[in-house]
């Protein structure tokens, strides 16, 4: 599809930006889904002049990821590129991977014995302060350099994420990155065993398994991160950029590492911000507006709250982004695209396969369909269901960028 729509993209001039509330949808907690419960009344009136719809992140019943769901949204098949979560967290943090290196997304985590086993009592340790995870990266960093002949680097990512490198001999496959996550998924269940899921994996998942009984020992005295979770074994991925497909100037405008580094992945530039917020990122945007033709404007919060199970919260940071949603129409951008990569519905604390609304904003948009941005009203939007691998062609045709097909 991004050859297809490389082939007509043509040179005219247009200002996009791509709104990515993470986890934003939500399935109804008793009568109302979070995004019905919040008040927008600057979404609301935008909505009414925008065309609407719902996009499904990977396939139909498929519970994405947010490396997976970002790609989609960026117009990749997330079915021809599954990229690991560990490069992308790596890339978000300036940390330089080449091809003998392997990534991993770390979560400092709550663990206690059980029954001679460990139980995981907290995925995210707390949500620790970032400032504790740089002193828990530093004890790592100075007890754990080597496991034979693979070097080992930590850096710390916010709260409780991190990244591990591994470094390795020779040059790493991806059938070597082939590792089961460690992660549980869920509180009251012992860490998962980094198995090899394949045999050209078994000598890395050997050297992970010695890494984490060297972090269990290091960690073993400390309160709350007394262990770590991996996630996203991965190393750096072939991919085509939006430079080369499309010939545009992107930008990327976010706040977390991961997302930071997805973005450069597909060669959006990441904008510095001043101030690590909602006003920082608008800021930036104004900054750079003459300077890219594309912006992606991530939003992290709306995803950590579903996560946690904070209905309440949720709904405040949706309301949140309502609030700072007119600076942003101040830049009169040819096209404006709010979506979700995902639905993290509080209900459920976790990601979810269920449809994610969709707005886009042009001249050229079908309006009058939908009167709020919730599930619900979205649905009855000229878009209908859709693969968000198809969004990025919406945009561009919207904008005008995309010449006629065929004879």
């Amino acid at each position: 599809m991004h050859l297809l729509r490389s082939s007509l993209k043509n040179s005219n001039k247009s200002k996009n930006i791509l709104i990515v509330l993470d986890g934003v949808g939500g399935i109804p907690n008793k009568y109302k889904t979070e995004l019905d419960f919040a008040k927008t009344p600057n979404l609301n009136k935008l909505i009414k002049k925008s065309e609407t719809g719902c996009h499904i992140p990977i396939k139909e019943g498929i519970t994405p990821g947010s490396g997976s769901a970002h790609l989609a949204l960026f117009g990749y098949d997330p079915l021809d590129f599954n990229i690991g979560r560990g490069v992308l967290e790596a890339l978000g943090l300036d940390i330089d991977i080449g091809p003998k290196d392997l990534a991993i997304r770390g979560n400092f985590a709550s663990v206690k014995k059980e029954n001679k086993k460990l139980i995981v009592t907290d995925r995210r340790a707390g949500r620790i302060k970032t400032e504790e995870n740089n002193r828990i990266i530093k004890k790592l960093s100075q007890n754990i350099q080597t496991i034979g002949k693979y070097k080992i680097f930590f850096k710390s990512g916010l709260e409780h994420r991190f990244v591990c490198k591994i470094s390795c001999p020779t040059k790493v496959s991806k059938d070597e990155c082939d590792i089961q996550d460690t992660d549980p998924q869920v509180i009251g269940y012992s860490p998962l065993d980094p198995i090899n899921l394949n045999k050209k994996s078994l000598k890395t998942s050997i050297v992970v398994r010695k890494l984490l009984d060297k972090i269990r020992a290091v960690l073993n005295n400390e309160k709350n991160a007394n262990f770590a979770l991996f996630r996203g074994f991965s190393s750096y991925p072939s991919i085509p950029t939006f430079d080369t497909l499309y010939k545009i100037r992107s930008a990327s405008v976010t706040t977390y590492p991961m997302y930071k580094g997805i973005g450069r992945l597909v060669g959006m530039e990441p904008l510095s911000l001043k101030t690590n917020n909602l006003q920082g990122q608008i800021e930036a945007i104004k900054a750079n507006i003459d300077n890219y033709d594309f912006f992606y404007l991530h939003i992290k919060k709306t995803d950590s709250f579903g996560e946690d199970g904070n209905f309440k919260d949720k709904v405040k940071e949706i309301e949140k982004f309502d609030k700072f949603l007119p600076q942003l129409l101040e830049f009169n951008f040819n096209v404006i695209a709010i979506t979700g990569d995902h639905s993290t519905p509080s209900r459920m604390k976790s990601h979810s396969w269920h449809p994610v609304p969709v707005l886009i904003r042009s001249d050229n948009s079908f309006s009058g369909l939908s009167k709020r941005f919730t599930e619900s009203e979205c649905l009855n939007g000229s878009l209908g269901i859709f693969e968000a691998k198809h969004l990025l062609t919406y945009i561009f045709a919207h904008a005008g960028n995309l010449d006629k097909f065929g004879a």
